[in-house]
């Protein structure tokens, strides 16, 4: 299984759960659409991408398998963001990355670190809410175009851990570590699962 195959399917093996966006995003990468579809000039600074880089490791840590960091995560996000996304999501990102550098994300202790970002996601929760709100108001209005170039993009947060999942479970270490991968599968047979024991990825 490539990168490529992969990427159209990891939202199903995670359970759907990725957001218009990233599905947008993910379709595009797929596509190879022309970078004049996309808006120009969304880059990092090289302490965001420090700051990037360091989420990701805290959403999927390095234990008894690869985390975000060893499977290249945090320049996936990156290309993701530049590449496959819209000014929305550009500004409401480097908006998270500017409040985590005004918190000194980066001289925090872990214990710091986490009790951070546990109130970023409580915040997003509201976030999510208006989101939503302005997305159900957006609809099929006729004003649509005008309505989405002013319109705010998915929080933060949300971004961070669904190009984190995404990345990773794309990853060739990334899926080996969490599934067993059939390159040729048999029958299809119920079974009950191990304690511990892997699922699989055809």
């Amino acid at each position: 299984m490539n990168r490529r195959t992969a990427i159209t399917h990891v939202a199903t093996m995670l359970g759907g759960a990725f957001s218009a966006p990233t599905l947008l995003a993910m379709s595009r990468w797929e596509d190879r659409l022309p970078s004049e579809s996309l808006p120009a000039g969304f880059s990092l600074t090289e302490n965001q991408k420090l700051i990037v880089a360091e989420v990701a490791e805290m959403i999927i840590p390095k234990t008894a398998t690869p985390g975000a960091k060893d499977v290249g995560v945090p320049a996936f996000v990156v290309m993701m963001l530049q590449d496959c996304y819209k000014a929305p999501e550009h500004k409401s990102f480097v908006a998270g990355l500017d409040n985590l550098e005004k918190k000194q994300f980066l001289s925090l202790n872990v214990e710091q670190k986490i009790a951070v970002l546990k109130q970023v996601e409580a915040d997003s929760v509201e976030e999510m809410k208006a989101y939503q709100v302005q997305q159900t108001k957006m609809g099929d209005n006729e004003d649509r175009e005008q309505m989405a170039a002013q319109a705010k993009g998915l929080p933060f947060w949300r971004l961070a851990k669904e190009l984190t999942m995404l990345g990773y479970f794309t990853s060739e270490q990334g899926i080996k570590s969490s599934f067993e991968y059939v390159p040729i599968p048999g029958k299809l047979e119920m079974i009950t699962m191990k304690p511990n024991q892997k699922s699989f990825a055809y």
